[in-house]
């Protein structure tokens, strides 16, 4: 099912049609400042696991996941002072940081290492999906193996099947986003997408 919103005044009737599908353990697809992304609730592993089935992504294959604000981080991710300097500085925005998880991260979703990867898009759709719900959105990018990532909501609703709700705000971007691990110091640029790497090389 598609369903049109206004990306920059979401209608909070329609928010709340999107939480009711992650909260029943759907896996929707959203726009973010960057890509279309695939998500689910964080804390459903029936969920999570449509997802990896969905997108057919080994289960070695991280997945980030999205808060709706700087606040938030701190449950999930340990937040040194130096880290939440740079936080702060770009988020939100195209990024996704690497930090050290907290316990409050079911380790279905942590790495080897007890990472994780965060992010705060600057996009009221899906930031005020992830207020509304209560707690971050697993995510990942609506694209299949080797292609580019789908910008079309029609395109995804078809390309992913099983999705509970895909949410049409307009085109979405090809470029991903940047990923930075926090967690080594200096700070690592592990891939250059959207957002500039000029202050971390």
């Amino acid at each position: 099912m598609i369903l049109e919103l206004n990306a920059d005044h979401p209608e909070p009737r329609k928010i709340r049609r999107a939480v009711e599908a992650l909260e029943a353990g759907e896996v929707i697809a959203y726009p973010t400042d960057t890509v279309y992304g695939l998500g689910c609730d964080l804390m459903n592993k029936k969920a999570i696991d449509r997802l990896y089935a969905i997108k057919q992504m080994d289960r070695s294959h991280q997945l980030a996941f999205i808060c709706h604000d700087l606040s938030d981080i701190a449950r999930y991710a340990v937040v040194e002072n130096h880290q939440y300097r740079v936080l702060k500085r770009y988020l939100p925005g195209p990024y996704c940081f690497i930090l050290e998880a907290t316990r409050e991260v079911p380790k279905l979703v942590q790495s080897k290492k007890k990472t994780v990867g965060i992010r705060v898009p600057n996009h009221e759709v899906i930031r005020a999906i992830a207020r509304e719900l209560g707690r971050p959105i697993i995510s990942t990018t609506a694209q299949k193996s080797g292609e580019e990532p789908h910008v079309d909501p029609h395109e995804i609703e078809l390309a992913f099947r099983g999705l509970g709700l895909t949410l049409d705000a307009g085109g979405g971007g090809v470029v991903p986003t940047t990923i930075i691990d926090l967690v080594e110091v200096p700070p690592v640029v592990i891939r250059e997408g959207a957002g500039s790497i000029e202050d971390f090389v």
